[in-house]
């Protein structure tokens, strides 16, 4: 951050030249901190309420490590994504306090691990083998400060598995859906309850599935109305929408 600029701030703000609220609007424009191969969002928190994540696929490990390290300076809870083992084993030496999920490929550092809001966030599959994208939501809406209701394999093929776990989805604030095959769960969940349904395509099905496009066509066609989609195997994506969704109840 220009020092200058934020001593000229806080002098206006002392002498009732700005408003400390002008002030704050101002400061969201800045600072990010430039690592030479990254530059590290330091006041994304203050401008939409989360700190910044890592998306870890295509970064070295040592880039991983080092990111985490500063974002960690500012903030509690740190989620790296798409991550190996290997980036974990890096990342640890540097955030001791680190832990890691394999089957989320997830890196989180996490200080504060109470939920800060009252509604819960439904994650609901269609499979065990759409678990992996799943606690990918799972794990990120948990780090963003949500309770999480995880309700899996309960897809079409076996629809009284739905039906025996509906008042647990009925329940939630948001309902995350995560789908592989033909997606078709999001559709009927959908038509189910009255909250918002956030969709997830996974690429999980045989050679038609198209890596997910076929569940993704699915859910974008879907006749259930309330129903929004984001990427294939974004679990991630969808947990800060139901997020930011979540905490209009407050």
């Amino acid at each position: 951050m220009d020092k200058a600029y934020l001593t000229k701030l806080m002098e206006q703000v002392a002498s009732g030249e700005t408003k400390p609220e002008d002030a704050v609007e101002a400061l969201k424009e800045l600072p990010f901190e430039d690592l030479g191969f990254a530059n590290i969002d330091h006041h994304r928190k203050l401008r939409t309420g989360y700190p910044e994540a890592v998306f870890c696929q295509g970064k070295t490990p040592d880039q991983i490590a080092a990111i985490m390290k500063e974002l960690a300076r500012v903030n509690d809870n740190i989620i790296g994504t798409r991550a190996t083992e290997r980036d974990f084993e890096v990342v640890r030496e540097v955030l001791p306090g680190a832990e890691f999920y394999p089957q989320a490929r997830m890196i989180v550092l996490m200080k504060d691990t109470l939920p800060k809001r009252e509604g819960t966030i439904a994650v609901v599959t269609a499979g065990t083998a759409d678990i992996p994208v799943a606690e990918e939501a799972a794990i990120t809406a948990q780090c963003l400060g949500n309770q999480v209701d995880r309700i899996y394999d309960v897809g079409v093929a076996g629809i009284h598995r739905l039906f025996a776990k509906l008042d647990r989805i009925r329940g939630a604030n948001v309902v995350i859906v995560v789908a592989g095959m033909e997606g078709a769960l999001a559709s009927v969940v959908g038509g189910l309850v009255e909250r918002p349904v956030i969709a997830v395509p996974t690429s999980i099905g045989y050679g038609a599935n198209l890596g997910g496009m076929s569940a993704l066509l699915s859910m974008l066609n879907s006749c259930a109305n309330g129903v929004g989609i984001v990427n294939i195997d974004n679990g991630f994506g969808a947990a800060y929408l139901a997020s930011n969704i979540n905490r209009i109840q407050e």
